[in-house]
């Protein structure tokens, strides 16, 4: 159990690393997928370019989606976003930012996909055969033909067992013709992702210095504060079920020597460290209103020094102490209702 701890702490520590090797791993299996899909094309005028282009356009989509999903800082930036204002303001550029992070990520793998599909030129082929210029490429002395029927014949290209119109153009005329135009398209479309590449992580940086280093700065205070509270709410659920399960047996023991007349075990010597890591914060009502008050209203980017909690700090009689950083007003609310 504590060796996955520990991997998950460096995983957690090293969550870009991680998330680059993720997105990096998904790009040689998207391309592994395709060297591996049986690639059949249906060879009929109305189906052959609508599964020529899903083929091109959907798997990149599932995969730029799938990048989304394995991200763990979606859900962080879905939460900044969706916050209530409360005592913090909410930057557009730090959302923009960490949102153009993700997707740079996500992007890997469906530009591997569609890279390798230009090149290897099936989709085009398959899509576009009806719209090979026969006139060009073909004979032309060849006895006029229906729109119908042309385009019957000519959806029978990627399908070499079927194909039936050697007379109007060969097979492999047709096929090399498209396979070119497609290995075009493929390096064109690296060539501009390349330097696209460049440009966004090269020359931003370079116009909009003081803007990106804001913008970085501020993604990882969020990241790294919404860790910190995970943690720190751990320690505290930790803490917190410590105590109680320690009063349990404690109530038990002393129940049980004055049932028996035995001497009660004395309480743990650590029981004081245990209490002082809850915070203040020691029944169920009093956290509730915590963690609302955590997700209504964080505390302003202002540090100060930590002030004491006064005699006032107790919520009425009978009732537990207010930690400093909860309302009064929603504990009083919450008890209420109680």
């Amino acid at each position: 159990m504590d060796k996955f701890r520990m991997i998950f702490q460096f995983l957690q520590s090293n969550q870009e690393s991680f998330m680059s090797g993720i997105c990096g791993i998904m790009a040689l299996a998207s391309a592994q997928m395709y060297s591996a899909f049986d690639f059949n094309c249906p060879c009929l005028p109305r189906y052959n370019l609508a599964y020529g282009l899903g083929i091109l356009l959907v798997p990149p989509l599932i995969l730029f989606l799938l990048g989304f999903v394995l991200n763990n800082n979606v859900s962080m930036l879905a939460e900044e976003w969706r916050r209530p204002q409360g005592q913090r303001g909410k930057d557009p550029a730090v959302l923009r930012y960490m949102f153009c992070s993700m997707a740079q990520r996500a992007m890997i793998a469906p530009v591997v996909w569609v890279s390798v599909t230009l090149l290897d030129g099936k989709c085009i082929i398959c899509a576009f055969c009806t719209a090979v210029p026969v006139e060009t490429l073909g004979n032309a002395s060849h006895p006029s033909l229906s729109q119908g029927e042309m385009e019957r014949i000519l959806a029978r290209i990627p399908c070499k067992e079927i194909y039936d119109g050697q007379e109007l153009i060969t097979n492999e005329v047709a096929t090399r013709y498209l396979r070119c135009i497609s290995q075009a398209l493929g390096w064109c479309f690296v060539l501009l992702m390349t330097m696209l590449a460049f440009l966004v992580r090269s020359l931003r940086p370079c116009f909009t210095q003081a803007a990106f280093l804001k913008s970085r700065y501020w993604s990882h205070y969020i990241d790294i504060e919404r860790k910190l509270f995970d943690e720190t709410c751990t320690e505290h659920a930790r803490s917190f079920a410590k105590v109680c399960i320690q009063q349990f047996f404690e109530a038990m023991s002393t129940d049980l020597a004055a049932a028996h007349c035995h001497q009660p075990r004395e309480a743990s010597t650590d029981a004081g460290e245990t209490t002082r890591k809850l915070l203040g914060i020691t029944d169920q009502g009093t956290m509730n209103v915590a963690l609302k008050s955590w997700h209504r209203c964080k505390p302003p980017l202002h540090l100060h020094a930590p002030t004491l909690p006064s005699h006032n700090s107790w919520a009425g009689e009978g009732q537990p102490p207010v930690h400093p950083l909860v309302p009064r007003k929603e504990v009083a609310a919450y008890y209420s209702r109680v």
